[in-house]
């Protein structure tokens, strides 16, 4: 799809903070993964290759898989942890569910790719499920057993949902501040400086989003890596950002994700970046 003699090319020229020329994919998988690049951008981007693929055929269908092969190889990685079937059997489902999911995903629902990808998940989830359901032992007996992942403490799943941009850090701050905290919603809000109404509204949106989510499996196999400091272990709760003083403040490890709160910044729902303190 990238070499001669007919390699496809993608037209940059209508979409802001792209090289405005023609770019062959790779240089445009590329510039999707940079840090520059903002979360709007890649949806634009993202609805185009939606469209191409559903428009021109399977030259475009190919070129999708193509361009979400990062995604999608870190997914399989993920899936085949303490599987000991063939890995093949995983990795096709994976693109199995990614394409049939080309012909029916909302491109105006923000994170295309990665609902793609989630939608090659759960495809995959479901051949390793049903393997598994044959290699379980009947016992007479009655026992305890594990429960299904994820079984986070509730900070961690917060934590995840952030690092997938189903909720952003002001709004896993929230809930956490006032589901899981002793703040009440009024002095949430007031440390977010908007009313207590809107405030209930941001959260009660951010906790159907959340519910859904858990609901779909797309928090299942999400990891947060925190990061290491030299010369002392992290803390227990390092995952969720740091603490200052009597004040905790919800959030990641990983990389920013830009786009979600400006578009919340454009419904009048809250400044970006406060932090809410419990009482």
């Amino acid at each position: 799809m990238t070499c001669a003699p007919a390699p496809l090319a993608f037209d940059g020229r209508a979409f802001e903070g792209l090289p405005e020329r023609m770019m062959p994919l790779d240089e445009l998988r590329k510039l999707l993964l940079a840090k520059s690049t903002s979360v709007a951008v890649r949806d634009a981007v993202w609805r185009e290759l939606v469209i191409r693929a559903r428009r021109d055929g399977p030259a475009w269908v190919v070129a999708a898989v193509g361009m979400a092969m990062p995604g999608l190889r870190r997914t399989g990685g993920l899936l085949a942890s303490g599987w000991h079937g063939d890995t093949a059997d995983l990795d096709a489902e994976l693109i199995v569910g990614f394409v049939e999911r080309l012909r029916t995903v909302d491109i105006d629902v923000p994170r295309v790719c990665g609902r793609l990808i989630d939608a090659g998940l759960r495809s995959a989830r479901k051949v390793r499920e049903a393997y598994s359901d044959t290699e379980l032992i009947k016992v007479d007996s009655a026992g305890s057993r594990l429960p299904m992942l994820p079984f986070d403490h509730p900070d961690l799943v917060l934590a995840r949902a952030v690092a997938v941009a189903v909720i952003d850090p002001e709004e896993a701050n929230l809930i956490g501040a006032t589901r899981l905290g002793h703040a009440t919603l009024a002095q949430a809000a007031a440390e977010l400086g908007i009313d207590p109404a809107l405030a209930g509204s941001w959260r009660r949106r951010a906790e159907r989003r959340l519910a859904d989510a858990i609901h779909a499996g797309e928090l299942d196999f999400v990891t947060i890596q925190p990061r290491r400091k030299r010369g002392r272990s992290a803390p227990v709760g390092s995952l969720l950002g740091p603490r200052n003083g009597d004040g905790v403040v919800l959030g990641t490890q990983q990389q920013p994700l830009v786009g979600k709160t400006s578009v919340r910044s454009r419904a009048a729902v809250g400044a970006p970046g406060s932090r809410v303190r419990p009482a």
